[in-house]
This record gives structure tokens, sequence and C-alpha cells, in this order.
């Protein structure tokens, strides 16, 4: 009996051990392949980060994701598995790239996250996962508090019996007809937010098509940020999937909302002119974003003074900055947009210097020597895209630079690299952790293939035999396939 008890007592130190575990630094889970399911099952809602250690971007995220565990802690937990330690869990929910996040209801994949990656925008948008999926408003005071926000809100109402709508009616030429909604049959409105209201679009829209989970979410996706939002952290994932121009100024809603939209009302009046052409508009606090600024646009905190920097990035990557001064009457934002338009603008590309030289077996490629160097259509490429400070590029370096070596006699292929934080990645190559390497065949630069295979030289080779337009030249000896 004492022998059975002290097995007990085993048995259960060992699952205080074991749950202890779990929680192994801070308030972030660590789930992996022997413990996910049943775990991720006991909670409603939970937010998962599937991660790598090497990759730079989970390594940027940890802190904010860690500041949004504690925040979050008893109302949604945050959860983390490693993918190099767990890839099984991460096969399942076909994981790709670093970091993905995904939520979870009671163990089931229910969504990708696609809100913003600071630790205030994960704790917003999970509190808005974890509660209700709609409040109820019950008098004209409950509405005008819920509109009254920073967001933009939507309010369902429905017709109520106890309404008078003709005193509703005549009350629009002095009120704004949302501030009586419980007067309106079965509608969906959608109000902006005060701050940014203005004489170039409607403060409030109303859905007019047949109610459906379709049509609503298509309704509030293309209306809620209306003509010209305030860029922040939170949103900016949102926001920066379409081609877009924002106004980065000295910006600040809380202590100076008329200050604010002096220069936003500028680029409305100059935006409104070209609102049918797909370009987006935005304003911004430089504040928020001056390491985006410098290491995107190359624009530093010394330029412009007090007047707007203007920049455009597209859905395609593609940048550019107007280098002329914003004036006050906007005739410098016309001249840039008409230019944009005109297809006459430069674009801006982050690039090293072109190296003087260039001879060795690994040949360095930066963003300016790109289409010389890996879309010679004379050339197969092999390509690395490394960082300076990634472990793994380290330890891969003196296997890349034998197999250059060995490739170096032949005429037809390059073995390549480039420093992925110091120059802009090209369309068509996803870079989301280091290293990354591609090959781009001679014939085919249009389709770029990710190289998944091994890393060994051996293994380089048995690639390039097989992928290459041409049979490889090893070592100065010919292969055959």
């Amino acid at each position: 009996m004492a022998s059975f008890l002290s097995l007990i007592s085993a048995f259960m130190l060992s699952v205080v051990i074991f749950s202890g575990a779990v929680v192994a630094r801070g308030d972030v889970l660590e789930l992996g392949d022997a413990d996910f399911d049943y775990l991720a099952a006991e909670h409603e809602t939970m937010l998962v980060k599937f991660y790598a250690p090497w990759c730079g971007h989970c390594k940027k995220l940890a802190p904010d994701f860690e500041t949004a565990a504690s925040r979050l802690k008893g109302t949604v937990p945050l959860a983390k598995v490693d993918c190099t330690a767990s890839p099984d869990t991460c096969g399942r929910f076909g994981v790709t790239g670093y970091p993905t996040l995904k939520i979870f209801r009671n163990g089931e994949d229910s969504s990708s996250y696609d809100g913003p990656r600071s630790a205030d925008g994960i704790v917003h948008y999970m509190k808005k996962q974890a509660g209700p999926n709609s409040v109820t408003l019950r008098s004209e005071a409950d509405v005008e508090a819920f509109v009254n926000h920073f967001d933009a809100s939507v309010v369902g109402t429905s017709y109520s019996r106890r309404c008078d709508c003709t005193r509703c009616d005549q009350q629009t030429d002095q009120l704004p007809f949302y501030r009586s909604p419980l007067c309106l049959s079965r509608s969906v409105l959608l109000f902006r937010p005060p701050r940014l209201s203005g004489k170039f679009e409607e403060s409030v829209l109303r859905f007019t098509e047949t109610i459906t989970t379709h049509t609503l979410r298509r309704f509030i996706r293309d209306n809620i940020f209306g003509m010209c939002p305030h860029l922040t952290n939170e949103n900016r994932d949102k926001l920066k999937g379409q081609d877009l121009l924002t106004a980065y100024y000295d910006l600040d809603y809380l202590r100076n909302p008329k200050g604010s939209n002096y220069w936003r009302n500028r680029v409305m009046k100059v935006g409104y002119q070209f609102a049918s052409q797909g370009l987006s508009f935005a304003v911004a606090n430089r504040r928020d974003f001056v390491d985006e600024l410098e290491e995107e646009f190359g624009l530093g905190a010394s330029n412009g003074g007090d007047l707007p920097f203007v920049t455009i990035r597209t859905q395609q990557g593609f940048k550019y900055t107007m280098r002329e001064e914003f004036t006050r009457d906007g005739k410098s934002l016309e001249r840039f947009l008409e230019d944009y338009f005109a297809g006459r603008l430069k674009r801006y590309i982050k690039s090293e210097p072109i190296p003087e030289k260039n001879k060795g077996p690994v040949k360095v490629v930066v963003a300016e020597s790109f289409e010389e160097i890996v879309n010679d259509p004379e050339k197969d490429v092999l390509i690395e895209f490394y960082a300076p400070w990634c472990g793994h590029c380290k330890s891969l370096e003196p296997k890349y630079k034998e197999l250059a070596e060995q490739l170096y006699s032949d005429p037809n292929i390059v073995i390549a690299k480039m420093d992925a934080t110091a120059n802009d990645v090209p369309q068509g190559f996803d870079v989301q952790g280091f290293p990354t390497i591609y090959f781009a065949r001679a014939d085919k630069k249009d389709q770029p293939k990710r190289y998944e295979g091994a890393r060994e030289v051996k293994d380089f080779i048995k690639y390039l035999k097989r992928e290459a337009s041409h049979i490889p030249v090893v070592s100065g000896v010919r292969e055959d396939l």
C-alpha cells in the first residue's frame, strides 16, 4: 500500500512538473507535437504563433507577443510552437513561413490571424475575438456612446413598434439620422470615426444589399477605412495590402485633432481627383514609423521639417517617394500623382552599392545589380538570400562557397548571394526567413523556384543536374545527367 501511495505521489509530481513546463518562460504557452492537441482543446479561444528560432521576423515579434500574452492572461491564452522541434504539428496546419499566427477555437484551426502584430494591436484584436459578437444598444445615448469611437463602428438596427418614426424623420433636419437609428427599419449602418469626418465622404453609410454574411463582410471591408484613414501599427497590415499613398507628419488626434486634419484635408482634396484610379490614401504619425521610413524609403528624421513625407507602396512592392516639398495648396502632390499615373516616376530601391570587384566564386548581388546578374537570360542562377546575423547562414557559408568553387568554370551557372536585410527583395522571391535559396533558370526567369532540399554540396549538385538548362560542369569536368 505504501509503495502504491508513493507511486501515486510520484505520478502527481510528474504531472505538476510537466504542466509547469508548458509555460516555460513568461506567459506564452509552449506547445509541441506531444501535447498540442489536448492542451489546445482546453481553451475556447487561443492565438498560436508557429515560428523557427532562427527567424528574424519571429525574433522581432517575440517581445510584443510576450507582452500581449501577459496582458491577455485570464482572457485569451497565447501559445507558440517551435516548428523545428515540432514539424508534425506545423505540417498539419499548413505552416510554410514564419512566423505564422492562427486562431484556434476548442482545439480546432478557426482562422488565420490577420490583425496587427504590436502588443497593443494583438490585445485589442484578440479581446474582440474572445468577446461577444455584438452588443445591444437600447437607447439613443447607447448608440451615441458606441459610435463616438476612435475607430469605425457598425450598427445593425431593427424596426421597433415603440418608436415614433414620424418624430424621428422630423428630427433629421437638426440631427444626423444615425442619432435615432432605433427608428429605422432593419438595416446596417457604418459610422466613420468622428475625428475623420470631412466633406469629401459621407460620415455614415447605409448597407443597401440583401443581408448575408458574404455581402456584409464585403461592405465592411470595402468601406471601413474610408477615403483617407489614419494608418497605425495596429491596422498597417490590412491597409498595406493595396496600392497606398501615405503622408507622414506630426499627427496626434488625441492632443491636436484639428491640426492633425490640416494636412489630411489637403491629401483628400487632391486624392479626390484620383479616387477612381485604384490608389488608396492614408495619413500617419511619422514618429510611429521612423525606422520604416529610414530603412524602406531612405527618409531620415531630419528630412522635410514640419512638412509631410509622401510615399507610395504598391501591392507588388514597388516604392516611390515625393521629393518635391509638400506645398500647402496641394499642387506638388497633384504633380506627383500625375507623374505616378503617367509612369514617369523612378522607383525607390533600397540597395547597397554595387561592388567594385566581384570576381569571387560566389557573386555578390545587391538590389541595383539584381536584374543584371540574377535575371540574365543566358545564365542559370542559384541565389541565397541571407542575413548577416543568421547562424544558419553562417553555417551554410563554407558549403556554399565550395559549391561555387566546384562550378566556377561553368560559364552557364552563377552561384550568388544577397543580404536581404540591406537590399529590397524583388517581386517573385518570397523571403520570410534566412537563409532562403532560389533557383532562376535561364529560360524561366519569371518562374523562380524555391530550393527546398538538403544543404550539403552534393545535394546542391544533384539539384542543379536535374534543374539546370545546361549540363553542369563540376570542377572542370562536365557531369552527365
